[in-house]
């Protein structure tokens, strides 16, 4: 069984690459890399021909605008090529990512949507590092509790419903961490993990976009990830799923587990985090 891999090199395409081979499913990486781009609807084809399945990541975020008509085209080329089985990742409580749910649906694939809580991977993958690192995390959070998800899980979510669709053909599953977590209180775990004061500091949402901006986001994007934080963060995803064991007959990792592996890695340490 053949499937392809959107954002094979990021964070969660890399790791549904790696789950689905582990399946013992054939993966076909879609990348620029590999002649691959969101961007170029001439490049598609020839990354979706002949395979069986699709695992749809939209590079920026599934609730902009251009992420429904993307997926969406996306999706109805797929179909027209004999690739029927999508597995969309999206985002829980995102209401923005519904009209790209949506697209995918109309397409007439046989569809599955893979909703995730916040990655607990942001924390060692993506521009919140560079706070950690230095010793103050910024972030328009609150003290709203998250059931921070860890991306092997949704990983190996993603390649059991690759690779037995059947069993999950128009179905949505919601995948959080077993515990629900302040930002406050990841950011102490980090803290305890690396031995050095790393401290937590909440801001308005909308006083974060000069922090986007200075993350490189694009101006335009500031914008639409305020509004997406803006609703993210209200508290609506303060609850807890049973999904991860329902599909994979065991526990979600925990987010400890999670922050003991990154540690050790060494992601979070600086000229400081060595004195």
């Amino acid at each position: 069984m053949t499937v392809v891999v959107t954002g094979a090199s990021g964070r969660t395409g890399s790791r549904v690459a790696a789950a689905s081979r582990a399946a013992g499913l054939t993966v076909r990486p879609a990348s620029r890399a590999h002649g691959f781009d969101w961007e170029d609807p001439t490049t598609w084809a020839e990354t979706l021909r002949d395979a069986d399945a699709a695992y749809l990541m939209y590079p920026s975020d599934v609730g902009f605008p251009e992420a429904a008509e993307g997926i969406g085209a996306l999706a109805r080329e797929a179909v027209g090529l004999g690739v029927r089985r999508l597995v969309l990742l999206s985002a829980r409580g995102e209401e923005q990512a519904l009209p790209t749910e949506e697209a995918l649906k109309a397409s007439g694939a046989d569809w599955t949507v893979v909703r995730a809580s916040w990655f607990s991977q942001n924390f060692s993958e993506g521009p919140l590092v560079e706070g950690l690192v230095h010793g103050e995390l910024v972030f328009p959070a609150g003290e709203v509790e998250e059931p921070f998800i860890d991306v092997r899980d949704i990983a190996d979510v993603v390649a059991v419903a690759l690779a037995e669709g059947s069993r999950y053909v128009g179905r949505t599953v919601e995948l959080t961490g077993p515990r629900l977590l302040s930002w406050r209180e990841a950011v102490a775990e980090i803290s305890e993990a690396t031995g050095v004061k790393v401290t937590y500091t909440p801001v308005p949402v909308r006083a974060y976009a000069e922090t986007l901006a200075g993350f490189g986001v694009p101006p335009e994007e500031v914008g639409l990830l305020v509004e997406v934080f803006e609703g993210l963060m209200d508290g609506r995803n303060a609850r807890l799923t049973d999904d991860v064991r329902q599909v994979l007959g065991r526990d979600a990792r925990d987010f400890g587990d999670f922050v003991r592996d990154a540690a050790a890695t060494g992601v979070w340490k600086s000229s400081g985090f060595n004195d």
